[in-house]
């Protein structure tokens, strides 16, 4: 099974709109789970309709087992292990537990693999506290989402030391040669410059999505960019570099 982590020390970059829509590419490959590691659980709001009966606080406390708490979407062969953004336990459990459990999230990622799970997508919050942390060491990639804005381009450069400094000291911890530039508008200046500044990043590969309302209509909808009717659908280069990341993650 391949996991990834959509991660940057940043908010309102687009972590959770990509994680979902590359979730939702690479089931189409394959069985696929988004793992909600955001105690705020957009993710688990946006493709649920309801409110399930187990969290993923659920699992990593031991209350239930992790093919108990998994919740099928409305898109085939795509799960998710949510987190409840109300009263939800994710955020408790990384302050007061992790310290003694740093490897329970690659626990939890064996058994997924042993479940049938060919793909794993983490959207994580916006912090670099232990539990983001033990995340990423449980992953095989980190893709990082940025707006081309300056605060971005800084924001990238400290995940970029930060990871460095924990794969040093737990001994493991994901690939990261990837990068999304998001809500991009080759309209304007900053953008554009902003952007060439991310292609000159040494070892990185990075893909461009357009500025576009359909991630917006998706959440509100509750169903994937991808699933959009035709009067809101996503722009068709919006769809075609979600398929190119898909394809990327793949190989």
């Amino acid at each position: 099974m391949k996991t990834i982590a959509f991660h940057l020390q940043k908010g309102g970059v687009g972590k959770t709109s990509l994680s979902g829509a590359v979730a939702y590419e690479l089931s189409r490959k394959g069985r696929t789970i988004l793992i909600d590691l955001d105690p705020q659980g957009n993710a688990s709001s946006w493709l649920l309709t309801q409110t399930p009966v187990y969290e993923l606080a659920s699992v990593l406390y031991g209350r239930v087992g992790v093919t108990k708490a998994i919740v099928p979407t409305a898109t085939p062969k795509l799960d998710i292990l949510a987190t409840f953004g109300l009263d939800g336990e994710l955020k408790m459990f990384g302050e007061n537990q992790l310290a003694s459990e740093p490897f329970i999230f690659c626990d939890l990622i064996e058994e997924l693999a042993r479940a049938g799970y060919d793909y794993a997508i983490m959207d994580l919050s916006p912090g670099m506290g232990r539990l983001e942390r033990c995340a990423l060491i449980a992953a095989d990639e980190a893709i990082t989402p940025m707006t081309p804005e300056a605060f971005s381009l800084d924001g990238m450069d400290i995940f970029a030391a930060e990871l460095a400094k924990t794969k040093k000291a737990m001994r493991r911890g994901p690939a990261h040669r990837r990068i999304i530039v998001n809500a991009f508008d080759g309209r304007i200046d900053q953008h554009k410059t902003i952007m060439s500044q991310a292609w000159e990043l040494q070892g990185f590969e990075v893909f461009t999505v357009p500025v576009d309302p359909c991630f917006r209509k998706a959440q509100a909808d509750r169903v994937a960019v991808q699933s959009l009717p035709k009067q809101k659908a996503a722009k068709p280069e919006t769809l075609a570099e979600l398929r190119r990341i898909g394809e990327a993650v793949c190989r």
